[in-house]
């Protein structure tokens, strides 16, 4: 599979972007969760191959890309930022998937751009999960009691197995290749701004808090929300809520996947956002048969 990586110097900061898939094909963006990487999604990008173009990139203080000095790491900035990244790419009309934070920011997007967003997917994310949910206290807790480095390699993928049970060990191994980085005192420290998204999080300017029942509301393309069965971050009340809101919502539920469904169960996701992905061109194909 094809891939490519570029830095786009945007906002005062260098985003790292990545592509897989033909250049010329339909462009999918994919974002990904607080403490995620564009890297994440290589497993969806393969079932995706061939016919689209994905796109990921890690957003402001993650991956390659800077981190903010003025730890400005809220909802409209990582709009703002996905804005500019497709309006560099010169993207007229895409698909957008977003996992956890991800998804509330590609919720927010394609709200506010319906003329450019086709299809949504949204991985694990809605209204209450971010204020209210077991997850949501889960990743406070885990942002105040994460170590700033490691001494061993051995030691992070402890910690690791510790923090993400149900992930597949490969998985786990992928994502502390992409989180950790040689630390100058030694051992390893995170490759994220975690001081900076950490105190964001912990201690955030509510005035800039984002109330997403309106831009659910708003949406106006085709959207797919997928939930672990296992998730404790977006409740089933929580996507009956969304589908209320929006009849163009549908929602598929994967068990035996906790709230990182891409890692627990890759192959059931990657399938489910393709066929979803892919549906005019299957309906096409049976009326062709006909």
């Amino acid at each position: 599979m094809e891939r490519r990586d570029r830095t786009l110097a945007l906002s005062g900061l260098n985003f790292h972007v990545t592509e897989w898939g033909d250049e010329a094909a339909w462009p999918i963006v994919m974002l990904h969760g607080i403490r995620g990487f564009a890297e994440t999604f290589v497993e969806v990008a393969k079932a995706l191959q061939p016919g689209f173009r994905v796109i990921a990139f890690d957003q402001r203080g993650r991956g390659a890309t800077d981190w903010d000095p003025q730890h400005n790491y809220y909802t409209d900035t990582y709009v703002a930022d996905l804005h500019s990244v497709v309006s560099h790419l010169g993207l007229q009309r895409f698909d957008l998937l977003g996992h956890s934070m991800g998804g509330i920011n590609a919720i927010v997007y394609a709200a506010s751009h319906p003329q450019q967003v086709r299809r949504l997917v949204i991985e694990d994310a809605g209204p209450g999960a971010f204020e209210a949910s077991d997850g949501a206290t889960r990743i406070r807790k885990e942002f105040a009691t994460t170590p700033h480095r490691f001494d061993s390699w051995d030691a992070a993928s402890e910690f690791m197995r510790a923090l993400r049970p149900t992930v597949r060990e490969e998985a786990r191994q992928q994502r502390l290749r992409s989180m950790l980085k040689e630390s100058p005192e030694g051992g390893f420290t995170w490759r994220y701004d975690h001081v900076g998204i950490a105190a964001t999080r912990l201690n955030p300017d509510t005035s800039r808090a984002v109330d997403l029942t309106p831009h659910v509301k708003a949406i106006d393309c085709e959207t797919l929300v997928v939930r672990g069965g296992r998730s404790d971050y977006l409740q089933p009340e929580m996507v009956a809520h969304m589908q209320a809101l929006n009849p163009r919502i549908e929602a598929l539920e994967i068990p035996d996947a906790g709230h990182y469904i891409h890692d627990d169960q890759p192959e059931q996701f990657a399938q489910a956002v393709s066929d979803f992905l892919r549906r005019e061109e299957q309906e096409t194909t049976k009326e062709v048969d006909r």
